[in-house]
């Protein structure tokens, strides 16, 4: 019998620890979702859509649509700012990031 004691306190207790967890997460969404609400839904979109702006999407269908050397005869500026835009988050997504952490996890 003792047994039984020993296993339903330390299933009580996990479930404590569970519960904590599970606080903790639910606050941080909510706050996270305060946060988003207030930007219009930008933090959820920038990451569902892997880090692209609405700018990059857009210029990302025309680009498709056009080509390269249209989209670029019709604006320019709009262009670099969409190649520099492109640059920047591919060079902190694929070379920054892995540099890091690849750092952090080795000696």
């Amino acid at each position: 019998m003792p047994r039984e004691k020993v296993v339903n306190d330390q299933i009580y207790l996990n479930k404590q620890k569970i519960n904590i967890f599970v606080n903790i997460y639910m606050k941080f969404k909510n706050l996270f979702i305060l946060v988003d609400r207030r930007l219009d839904r930008g933090i959820s979109f920038f990451f569902k859509n892997y880090g692209k702006t609405k700018f990059m999407i857009a210029m990302s269908n025309r680009l498709q649509v056009l080509g390269i050397e249209k989209l670029f005869s019709k604006g320019p500026k709009a262009f670099i700012y969409f190649f520099l835009f492109y640059l920047v988050r591919d060079t902190i997504l694929y070379i920054v990031i892995p540099i890091f952490f690849a750092k952090v996890t080795t000696n």
